[in-house]
């Protein structure tokens, strides 16, 4: 015994993979809406599934959107250099702090120097003696005023240390820090700040190196200028990929640092990180833009970069003249430091690179190029999974034999067709389960016989299927316990029946531009898929054919019902010559019942006459009258004409009356939300009745 648990989708699940059946039945009212079964596939991958967890290429760009508003509102930029600011504050306060920490100290000696000789009355060559590393009164008073005099020059240039990050830290790397706590903060800072640079221009190439000293940077400064003899030679037209070979082998020998393997790589690795530098700066204030631009160079001076780092720039600029800086609206509050928003800058210039992908994607560009591991890392498991099952949706449905390809096409096969019937079919069906019937009478019988549930006593002329167990039990019950049973005629019971009957149908469907324009086109498509896989598949004997008409008719074949649309250039409504095609259909059929059923939402507005087209709007009484006239060759050959309108205007019911008084079938007037029931009902009933 088995035992399972539903839940509800909430987007953690695990997402299996998307049944063929589920998405051949979405895919199938995309293909009865727009009748081309490309555009309703693309259509799937933009909306993807309503009722599934399969997101279309719609719902990954919302969630990328939002994904890149969420990350936009977290951060700030400006406090990049605030936080600099606060970091070179606290170093020049732990300074001064120290220097007056020194300062009483030095105070503090020279005291007790006077308080010594003050109470031993000595001389101060005899205090020396006594005390080696006591300072005698007048080197007190002499390191005091020199201790003073330092003090108050060291406080007065910390007082003057320039605000801005660049002129703070090229001041202090020229001062003598008097407390080593202070001096080694700077130096930390300097060295991270230092390390943080080279990272981000050189795409942590330095990711080896703890920290960037003199020699260090004298060999980035060498390796920079190899590098840009390189792009100089790729400047005048050369192929440096054998030198950037060279280079590659010695600079990773010798400095350890990892560098890409080929030319074209190094170069784009360059400029996107330069890219991403420049649109962190263009991102920050002008003010805030000013003073990081300051601390760059001043860095980059003390490393000795400034000159090779300038060519390098002017050789990428000129290779890469279309590349520009782009401003994020940053407003959240959380703090950043250099590393991290060359992080999230190169996070946010990832996602508009998969924007840009989507986009191409939602326009006809295939998903095959979008990486799921992508989506996955900047946007989450859900999204990469369905993404997946997108890539793979039409495998999924080539596969189970629902399209195939014919060429670079797809194409629906004979199974797709029966799958969208079905679908259209049930439904219907699930509606009619409401309880709404469109009954009609029908006195005529058919061949075939179907058994009902019901019993009755039988009478002469029934058919007799009988039940034998009731109609035993009636004689034992009449008679009593014991045998032989004795039968009598009034003991019989037979089942009730009801036949079917034989009939040829033609679908008239009207594909004019009104029943476009009044949204109706595509529930009566949706009926008459329906209506022929019913006739199809539960009434096999019965013959059915199906005839569009607009400005002109014309007979429709089955495999090409899901691809009808309606006639865009073509807005007249040509039923006359939608009868005279049925008519020549259906005079294939010599025995059974022949009908019409004509799905329009209004009246002829054109015939053909002696081989020409007459068109008029509103309708001309001589189009009224060639089509009544057809009307009534239906009726003299035994054609049964039922009328499903769309719309309720005088000039229609005008004409419809006068239809069905000459053809004595039945009207209906309803809405496109309830054709389908209208329609079914109807035809079932003429289908089955009871007879015994």
């Amino acid at each position: 015994m088995h035992s399972y648990k539903y839940f509800r989708w909430d987007g953690t699940q695990s997402l299996q993979q998307v049944h063929h059946d589920e998405l051949m039945e979405e895919l199938s009212d995309h293909l009865l809406a727009q009748g081309d079964l490309q555009s309703a596939l693309r259509t799937m991958m933009q909306k993807g599934m309503r009722d599934g967890p399969m997101m279309g290429l719609q719902d990954l760009l919302k969630r990328l959107r939002t994904k890149r508003q969420e990350t936009l509102d977290k951060y700030q930029l400006n406090s990049l250099i605030d936080d600099l600011k606060q970091q070179l504050e606290s170093i020049v306060g732990t300074e001064e702090e120290g220097i007056k920490r020194r300062l009483d100290e030095t105070r503090q000696r020279m005291e007790g120097a006077r308080h010594a000789q003050g109470q031993q009355g000595a001389s101060p060559q005899s205090q020396s003696a006594e005390a080696p590393d006591a300072l005698n009164l007048d080197d007190a008073e002499r390191l005091s005023k020199f201790m003073e005099q330092l003090a108050q020059e060291k406080l007065k240039f910390l007082q003057d240390v320039p605000k801005e990050p660049g002129g703070a830290v090229k001041a202090l790397s020229e001062y003598d820090f008097m407390d080593p706590e202070a001096k080694r903060q700077f130096d930390e800072l300097v060295s991270q700040l230092r390390q943080q640079m080279m990272d981000n221009l050189m795409e942590r190439t330095t990711q080896g190196l703890q920290s960037i000293d003199k020699q260090q940077a004298q060999s980035m400064k060498d390796m920079l200028h190899d590098l840009n003899q390189i792009l100089d030679q790729k400047l005048k037209g050369g192929n440096p990929e054998q030198d950037y070979q060279e280079f590659r082998e010695k600079w990773q020998q010798s400095s350890g640092m990892p560098l890409p393997e080929s030319f074209q790589d190094l170069l784009d690795n360059l400029q996107h990180q330069m890219q991403m530098m420049q649109n962190m700066m263009e991102s920050m204030s002008s003010q805030q833009r000013q003073q990081f631009q300051g601390l760059t160079e001043e860095l980059l001076n003390q490393m000795g970069l400034q000159e090779e780092l300038e060519n390098l720039t002017s050789a990428m600029s000129e290779l890469f003249p279309e590349h520009g800086g782009k401003r994020f609206p940053f407003r959240g509050e959380e703090s950043l430091d250099m590393r991290e928003a060359m992080d999230v800058m190169d996070q946010l210039d990832q996602l508009e690179a998969l924007e840009k992908q989507l986009r191409e994607a939602q326009f006809g560009d295939s998903v095959d190029k979008l990486d799921p591991e992508v989506v996955r890392r900047l946007l989450g498991d859900e999204e990469a999974q369905s993404l997946e099952a997108l890539k793979e949706m039409v495998n999924e449905l080539e596969s189970a034999g629902y399209v195939k390809k014919e060429g670079q096409a797809l194409e629906l096969t004979p199974r797709g067709m029966r799958k969208i019937g079905q679908k259209a079919l049930r439904d219907i069906f699930e509606r009619l389960k409401n309880g709404l019937t469109g009954d009609h009478a029908n006195d005529r019988r058919g061949v075939g016989v179907d058994l009902m549930d019901e019993v009755k006593r039988y009478e002469f002329g029934d058919p007799f299927f009988l039940d034998l167990k009731r109609t035993v039990m009636n004689a034992v019950e009449r008679s009593g316990q014991g045998v032989p049973v004795r039968l009598q005629p009034a003991d019989f019971q037979v089942y009730r029946t009801e036949f079917q009957t034989r009939s040829a149908t033609v679908l008239m469907l009207d594909l004019s531009w009104s029943m476009a324009r009044r949204g109706s086109f595509y529930a009566a498509k949706k009926v008459i898929l329906a209506l022929h896989n019913l006739i199809r598949t539960q009434f096999p004997r019965d013959s059915v054919y199906i005839v569009g008409f607009s400005t002109y008719a014309r007979e429709v074949k089955p495999d090409q019902l899901p691809y009808i649309t309606w006639d865009q250039a073509e807005p007249y409504t040509n039923m006359q010559q939608g009868f005279i095609i049925s008519q020549r259909l259906l005079s294939r059929h010599k025995s059974g019942s022949k009908q019409i059923i004509m799905i329009s939402d209004g009246e002829p507005t054109a015939h053909i006459e002696r081989g020409q087209i007459f068109l008029g709007y509103p309708p001309s009484p001589r189009t009224i009258s060639e089509t009544l006239r057809e009307v009534k060759r239906c009726t003299q050959g035994g054609i049964l004409i039922n009328v499903f309108m769309l719309d309720r205007s005088y000039y229609l019911k005008e004409f419809v009356d006068q239809m069905t008084r000459i053809n004595k079938g039945r009207a209906f007037y309803t809405t496109p939300e309830k054709l389908g029931q209208y329609v079914m009902v109807d035809y079932l009933a003429g289908k089955r009745h009871r007879v015994a």
